[in-house]
Protein backbone atom coordinates (compact mmCIF):
# COMPACT_ATOMS: atom_id res chain seq x y z
CA UNK A 1 0.00 0.00 0.00
CA UNK A 2 1.39 3.56 -0.97
CA UNK A 3 1.08 6.97 0.78
CA UNK A 4 2.65 6.14 2.96
CA UNK A 5 4.12 3.01 2.13
CA UNK A 6 3.55 -0.04 4.14
CA UNK A 7 3.28 -3.82 3.54
CA UNK A 8 0.01 -5.51 4.83
CA UNK A 9 -0.20 -9.31 5.32
CA UNK A 10 -3.26 -11.31 5.96
CA UNK A 11 -3.05 -14.27 7.73
CA UNK A 12 -6.15 -16.80 7.37
CA UNK A 13 -7.08 -19.45 9.38
CA UNK A 14 -5.25 -17.81 12.35
CA UNK A 15 -6.17 -16.43 15.50
CA UNK A 16 -4.31 -13.71 17.30
CA UNK A 17 -2.03 -15.64 20.17
CA UNK A 18 0.69 -14.05 22.57
CA UNK A 19 3.44 -14.67 19.72
CA UNK A 20 1.75 -12.09 17.16
CA UNK A 21 0.75 -9.84 19.50
CA UNK A 22 4.08 -9.26 21.06
CA UNK A 23 5.67 -8.76 17.16
CA UNK A 24 5.50 -4.96 17.62
CA UNK A 25 7.94 -5.07 20.10
CA UNK A 26 10.87 -6.79 18.12
CA UNK A 27 11.16 -4.11 15.84
CA UNK A 28 14.46 -2.35 16.56
CA UNK A 29 14.84 1.22 16.33
CA UNK A 30 17.72 1.21 13.58
CA UNK A 31 16.12 -1.26 11.26
CA UNK A 32 16.58 0.02 7.92
CA UNK A 33 13.18 -0.95 6.29
CA UNK A 34 10.74 -1.21 8.94
CA UNK A 35 9.32 1.99 11.19
CA UNK A 36 7.01 -0.28 13.11
CA UNK A 37 4.58 -3.14 13.10
CA UNK A 38 1.14 -3.80 13.82
CA UNK A 39 -0.84 -6.72 14.56
CA UNK A 40 -4.83 -6.98 14.75
CA UNK A 41 -7.77 -9.27 14.65
CA UNK A 42 -9.51 -7.86 10.91
CA UNK A 43 -12.00 -10.10 10.69
CA UNK A 44 -13.12 -13.71 12.35
CA UNK A 45 -10.42 -16.32 11.66
CA UNK A 46 -7.67 -13.62 9.69
CA UNK A 47 -5.39 -11.64 11.55
CA UNK A 48 -3.66 -9.13 9.52
CA UNK A 49 -0.05 -7.38 10.12
CA UNK A 50 0.91 -4.20 8.82
CA UNK A 51 4.62 -3.18 8.39
CA UNK A 52 4.75 0.87 7.97
CA UNK A 53 7.94 1.25 5.92
CA UNK A 54 10.43 4.09 5.79
CA UNK A 55 11.19 3.04 2.24
CA UNK A 56 9.75 1.41 -0.67
CA UNK A 57 10.30 -2.51 -0.79
CA UNK A 58 10.21 -5.43 -3.03
CA UNK A 59 9.18 -8.31 -0.59
CA UNK A 60 9.33 -12.13 -1.21
CA UNK A 61 7.61 -14.69 0.62
CA UNK A 62 8.48 -18.24 0.99
CA UNK A 63 8.02 -21.34 3.19
CA UNK A 64 10.93 -23.19 5.21
CA UNK A 65 10.30 -26.80 6.33
CA UNK A 66 11.09 -27.58 10.27
CA UNK A 67 14.77 -28.12 11.55
CA UNK A 68 16.44 -28.28 14.86
CA UNK A 69 13.59 -27.08 17.42
CA UNK A 70 11.94 -24.89 14.22
CA UNK A 71 8.61 -25.97 13.13
CA UNK A 72 7.25 -24.92 9.57
CA UNK A 73 8.04 -21.00 8.90
CA UNK A 74 6.61 -18.66 6.82
CA UNK A 75 9.35 -15.95 5.93
CA UNK A 76 9.28 -12.33 4.76
CA UNK A 77 12.21 -10.66 3.24
CA UNK A 78 12.20 -6.71 2.05
CA UNK A 79 14.36 -5.82 -0.57
CA UNK A 80 14.90 -2.36 -1.00
CA UNK A 81 13.73 -1.19 -4.65
CA UNK A 82 17.01 0.04 -4.93
CA UNK A 83 19.41 -1.78 -3.83
CA UNK A 84 22.50 -0.18 -1.70
CA UNK A 85 25.86 -0.61 -3.56
CA UNK A 86 28.35 -1.80 -0.67
CA UNK A 87 31.30 -1.45 -2.50
CA UNK A 88 30.18 2.50 -2.99
CA UNK A 89 29.81 2.89 0.81
CA UNK A 90 33.31 1.19 1.02
CA UNK A 91 34.54 3.54 -1.57
CA UNK A 92 32.53 6.59 0.18
CA UNK A 93 34.15 5.36 3.24
CA UNK A 94 37.82 5.42 2.04
CA UNK A 95 37.01 9.20 0.99
CA UNK A 96 35.76 10.08 4.11
CA UNK A 97 38.82 8.98 5.63
CA UNK A 98 41.09 10.29 3.14
CA UNK A 99 39.47 13.94 4.01
CA UNK A 100 40.10 13.49 8.05
CA UNK A 101 43.88 12.99 7.43
CA UNK A 102 45.73 16.27 8.34
CA UNK A 103 47.77 17.17 5.75
CA UNK A 104 51.62 17.42 6.53
CA UNK A 105 53.41 20.75 5.22
CA UNK A 106 56.16 20.13 2.82
CA UNK A 107 59.43 22.20 2.08
CA UNK A 108 59.06 24.18 -1.22
CA UNK A 109 60.04 22.57 -4.66
CA UNK A 110 59.70 18.55 -2.65
CA UNK A 111 56.84 16.76 -4.26
CA UNK A 112 54.88 14.90 -2.13
CA UNK A 113 55.45 10.92 -1.55
CA UNK A 114 53.13 9.08 -3.31
CA UNK A 115 50.52 7.28 -1.38
CA UNK A 116 51.64 3.69 -0.96
CA UNK A 117 48.62 1.65 -1.19
CA UNK A 118 46.88 1.70 -4.90
CA UNK A 119 43.85 0.10 -3.35
CA UNK A 120 42.15 -1.21 -1.04
CA UNK A 121 41.83 -4.84 -1.04
CA UNK A 122 37.95 -6.21 -0.16
CA UNK A 123 37.94 -9.03 2.33
CA UNK A 124 34.26 -10.68 2.12
CA UNK A 125 33.85 -12.93 5.70
CA UNK A 126 31.18 -14.99 5.92
CA UNK A 127 29.76 -16.18 8.95
CA UNK A 128 28.63 -19.59 8.33
CA UNK A 129 24.77 -20.58 9.06
CA UNK A 130 22.64 -18.15 10.77
CA UNK A 131 18.99 -17.78 12.09
CA UNK A 132 16.72 -20.39 11.37
CA UNK A 133 19.73 -22.76 10.53
CA UNK A 134 21.93 -23.26 14.05
CA UNK A 135 24.27 -25.26 11.99
CA UNK A 136 26.60 -27.91 14.35
CA UNK A 137 26.05 -28.31 17.95
CA UNK A 138 27.92 -28.92 21.07
CA UNK A 139 27.57 -31.13 24.22
CA UNK A 140 27.94 -27.83 26.02
CA UNK A 141 24.97 -26.36 24.23
CA UNK A 142 26.97 -23.77 21.82
CA UNK A 143 25.67 -23.29 18.17
CA UNK A 144 27.80 -23.16 15.27
CA UNK A 145 26.00 -19.68 13.85
CA UNK A 146 26.82 -17.94 17.04
CA UNK A 147 30.49 -19.00 17.40
CA UNK A 148 31.38 -18.16 13.74
CA UNK A 149 29.37 -14.77 13.99
CA UNK A 150 31.30 -14.11 16.58
CA UNK A 151 35.06 -14.99 14.97
CA UNK A 152 33.56 -13.26 11.60
CA UNK A 153 33.40 -10.19 13.44
CA UNK A 154 36.92 -10.26 14.99
CA UNK A 155 38.33 -11.09 12.13
CA UNK A 156 36.76 -8.37 10.41
CA UNK A 157 38.11 -5.79 12.93
CA UNK A 158 41.14 -6.84 12.58
CA UNK A 159 40.77 -6.44 8.61
CA UNK A 160 39.68 -3.22 8.69
CA UNK A 161 42.62 -2.34 11.23
CA UNK A 162 45.20 -2.72 8.39
CA UNK A 163 46.04 -0.27 6.15
CA UNK A 164 45.34 -2.05 2.50
CA UNK A 165 42.31 -3.90 3.37
CA UNK A 166 39.26 -3.69 4.54
CA UNK A 167 36.56 -6.23 5.32
CA UNK A 168 32.81 -6.86 4.45
CA UNK A 169 30.53 -9.41 6.54
CA UNK A 170 27.58 -11.23 4.31
CA UNK A 171 25.75 -11.37 7.61
CA UNK A 172 26.28 -9.13 10.47
CA UNK A 173 23.08 -10.27 12.65
CA UNK A 174 21.76 -13.76 13.14
CA UNK A 175 19.60 -14.37 10.41
CA UNK A 176 19.44 -16.72 7.84
CA UNK A 177 20.72 -16.31 4.44
CA UNK A 178 21.02 -18.66 1.83
CA UNK A 179 24.10 -20.06 0.20
CA UNK A 180 23.91 -18.28 -3.05
CA UNK A 181 23.26 -14.70 -2.07
CA UNK A 182 26.75 -14.87 0.11
CA UNK A 183 28.33 -15.74 -3.18
CA UNK A 184 26.32 -13.12 -4.91
CA UNK A 185 27.83 -10.53 -2.24
CA UNK A 186 30.98 -11.04 -2.58
CA UNK A 187 30.59 -10.50 -6.19
CA UNK A 188 28.87 -7.52 -5.86
CA UNK A 189 31.21 -5.53 -3.79
CA UNK A 190 34.26 -7.09 -6.25
CA UNK A 191 35.67 -8.89 -3.42
CA UNK A 192 39.55 -9.91 -4.17
CA UNK A 193 39.40 -12.96 -1.04
CA UNK A 194 36.24 -14.72 0.46
CA UNK A 195 36.40 -16.35 3.86
CA UNK A 196 33.39 -18.66 4.94
CA UNK A 197 33.93 -19.56 8.54
CA UNK A 198 32.25 -22.59 10.24
CA UNK A 199 32.83 -24.84 13.51
CA UNK A 200 33.26 -28.35 11.85
CA UNK A 201 31.15 -31.39 13.89
CA UNK A 202 31.44 -35.34 14.12
CA UNK A 203 29.07 -38.18 15.28
CA UNK A 204 32.44 -39.18 17.42
CA UNK A 205 33.39 -36.52 20.25
CA UNK A 206 37.46 -36.99 19.94
CA UNK A 207 37.61 -35.48 16.40
CA UNK A 208 39.48 -32.35 16.64
CA UNK A 209 41.63 -29.87 15.05
CA UNK A 210 41.12 -26.84 12.27
CA UNK A 211 40.55 -27.43 8.73
CA UNK A 212 40.54 -25.54 5.17
CA UNK A 213 38.79 -26.26 2.45
CA UNK A 214 38.74 -24.96 -1.44
CA UNK A 215 36.62 -26.03 -4.23
CA UNK A 216 36.86 -29.06 -5.73
CA UNK A 217 37.27 -29.45 -9.44
CA UNK A 218 34.29 -31.27 -10.40
CA UNK A 219 31.87 -28.94 -8.58
CA UNK A 220 34.14 -26.32 -10.52
CA UNK A 221 32.83 -27.92 -14.05
CA UNK A 222 28.86 -28.42 -12.70
CA UNK A 223 29.25 -24.97 -11.60
CA UNK A 224 30.55 -23.49 -14.73
CA UNK A 225 27.64 -24.97 -16.35
CA UNK A 226 25.60 -23.36 -14.05
CA UNK A 227 27.19 -20.07 -14.53
CA UNK A 228 26.45 -20.11 -18.50
CA UNK A 229 22.69 -21.54 -17.64
CA UNK A 230 21.77 -18.25 -15.81
CA UNK A 231 22.63 -16.09 -18.74
CA UNK A 232 24.90 -13.34 -16.92
CA UNK A 233 27.20 -12.99 -19.71
CA UNK A 234 28.96 -10.82 -17.39
CA UNK A 235 32.21 -9.68 -18.88
CA UNK A 236 33.99 -9.61 -15.28
CA UNK A 237 32.90 -13.86 -15.25
CA UNK A 238 36.57 -14.04 -16.85
CA UNK A 239 38.84 -10.85 -16.17
CA UNK A 240 36.86 -8.71 -18.81
CA UNK A 241 36.21 -11.56 -21.64
CA UNK A 242 32.55 -11.14 -22.68
CA UNK A 243 30.61 -14.19 -21.95
CA UNK A 244 27.80 -12.87 -24.79
CA UNK A 245 29.05 -15.21 -27.66
CA UNK A 246 27.81 -17.36 -30.02
CA UNK A 247 30.20 -20.12 -29.45
CA UNK A 248 28.67 -21.80 -26.43
CA UNK A 249 32.00 -24.09 -26.27
CA UNK A 250 34.38 -21.13 -26.19
CA UNK A 251 32.34 -19.34 -23.38
CA UNK A 252 32.64 -22.45 -21.63
CA UNK A 253 36.02 -22.95 -22.16
CA UNK A 254 36.69 -19.61 -20.92
CA UNK A 255 35.15 -19.90 -17.43
CA UNK A 256 36.64 -23.27 -17.25
CA UNK A 257 40.24 -21.50 -17.70
CA UNK A 258 39.02 -18.61 -15.31
CA UNK A 259 37.85 -21.10 -12.75
CA UNK A 260 41.00 -23.17 -12.73
CA UNK A 261 42.75 -20.23 -11.94
CA UNK A 262 40.74 -19.21 -8.81
CA UNK A 263 40.73 -22.84 -7.40
CA UNK A 264 44.22 -22.26 -7.64
CA UNK A 265 44.63 -19.30 -5.96
CA UNK A 266 42.16 -20.79 -3.56
CA UNK A 267 44.68 -23.46 -2.18
CA UNK A 268 47.36 -21.03 -2.28
CA UNK A 269 45.56 -18.66 0.10
CA UNK A 270 44.18 -21.91 2.12
CA UNK A 271 47.90 -23.45 2.59
CA UNK A 272 48.60 -19.86 3.96
CA UNK A 273 45.86 -20.00 5.56
CA UNK A 274 46.28 -24.01 7.30
CA UNK A 275 49.80 -22.27 8.35
CA UNK A 276 49.08 -19.81 10.40
CA UNK A 277 46.03 -22.02 12.12
CA UNK A 278 48.35 -24.80 12.60
CA UNK A 279 50.34 -22.36 14.97
CA UNK A 280 46.71 -22.11 17.48
CA UNK A 281 45.47 -25.39 17.39
CA UNK A 282 45.75 -28.92 16.21
CA UNK A 283 45.24 -29.35 12.18
CA UNK A 284 42.55 -31.94 11.55
CA UNK A 285 44.48 -32.77 8.31
CA UNK A 286 48.12 -31.26 7.31
CA UNK A 287 46.90 -29.89 3.64
CA UNK A 288 44.04 -28.06 2.30
CA UNK A 289 41.07 -29.83 0.97
CA UNK A 290 39.15 -29.87 -1.60
CA UNK A 291 34.72 -30.14 -1.46
CA UNK A 292 31.67 -29.32 -3.05
CA UNK A 293 31.05 -26.60 -1.21
CA UNK A 294 28.26 -24.55 -2.97
CA UNK A 295 29.31 -21.62 -1.15
CA UNK A 296 32.96 -21.60 -2.90
CA UNK A 297 31.45 -21.16 -6.35
CA UNK A 298 31.60 -17.87 -7.20
CA UNK A 299 34.51 -18.04 -10.38
CA UNK A 300 36.71 -15.58 -10.31
CA UNK A 301 37.19 -14.86 -6.46
CA UNK A 302 39.41 -16.77 -4.39
CA UNK A 303 37.50 -18.83 -1.71
CA UNK A 304 38.44 -21.11 1.13
CA UNK A 305 36.13 -22.57 3.99
CA UNK A 306 37.88 -22.28 7.46
CA UNK A 307 36.73 -25.22 9.76
CA UNK A 308 37.96 -23.49 13.02
CA UNK A 309 37.55 -26.41 15.45
CA UNK A 310 35.11 -28.92 15.94
CA UNK A 311 32.60 -28.15 18.05
CA UNK A 312 31.62 -31.93 18.59
CA UNK A 313 34.86 -32.08 20.68
CA UNK A 314 33.61 -30.48 24.55
CA UNK A 315 37.50 -29.26 24.86
CA UNK A 316 37.64 -27.70 21.30
CA UNK A 317 34.35 -26.07 22.40
CA UNK A 318 35.32 -25.04 25.54
CA UNK A 319 37.98 -22.97 23.68
CA UNK A 320 36.04 -21.58 20.80
CA UNK A 321 33.53 -19.81 23.50
CA UNK A 322 36.90 -18.24 24.75
CA UNK A 323 37.80 -14.57 23.67
CA UNK A 324 41.45 -15.04 23.82
CA UNK A 325 41.17 -18.07 21.67
CA UNK A 326 38.70 -16.40 19.10
CA UNK A 327 40.73 -13.64 18.81
CA UNK A 328 43.81 -16.01 18.02
CA UNK A 329 41.90 -17.46 15.42
CA UNK A 330 40.84 -14.57 13.77
CA UNK A 331 44.56 -13.51 13.89
CA UNK A 332 45.37 -16.27 12.68
CA UNK A 333 43.25 -15.90 9.48
CA UNK A 334 44.29 -12.21 8.87
CA UNK A 335 47.97 -13.29 9.31
CA UNK A 336 47.28 -16.11 6.23
CA UNK A 337 45.63 -13.69 4.29
CA UNK A 338 48.54 -10.98 4.68
CA UNK A 339 51.13 -13.75 3.38
CA UNK A 340 48.96 -14.78 0.65
CA UNK A 341 49.29 -11.06 -0.54
CA UNK A 342 52.78 -10.62 0.15
CA UNK A 343 52.97 -13.43 -2.50
CA UNK A 344 49.95 -12.15 -4.83
CA UNK A 345 49.50 -8.58 -4.17
CA UNK A 346 45.62 -7.57 -5.64
CA UNK A 347 46.27 -5.51 -8.70
CA UNK A 348 45.75 -1.89 -8.62
CA UNK A 349 43.25 -1.66 -11.70
CA UNK A 350 41.00 -4.75 -11.06
CA UNK A 351 40.26 -6.55 -7.85
CA UNK A 352 39.01 -9.29 -10.15
CA UNK A 353 42.41 -10.09 -11.93
CA UNK A 354 44.72 -13.13 -10.70
CA UNK A 355 48.68 -12.61 -10.70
Amino acid sequence: MKNPERLVVDLEGVELGAALAELDGKVATGDPYIEKLRVGRNRPGVVRLVLDLKTEVRPQVFTLKPVAEYGYRLVLDLYPVVAPDPLAALIEQSEKEKVALPVAEKPSGKTPDKPKVARLATIVIDAGHGGEDPGARGRLGSREKDITLVIARRLKGLVDAEADMRAVLTRDADFYLPLQERVDKARRVKADLFVSVHADAFIKSHARGSSVFALSERRATSEAARWLAKKENEADLVGGVNLDVKDRYLAQTLLDLSQTATIDHSLRLGSAVLGELGQVNTLHKPHVEQASFAVLTAPNIPSILVETAFISNPEEEKRLNDEDYQDKLAQAVLDGIRDYFAKHPPRPASPLALN
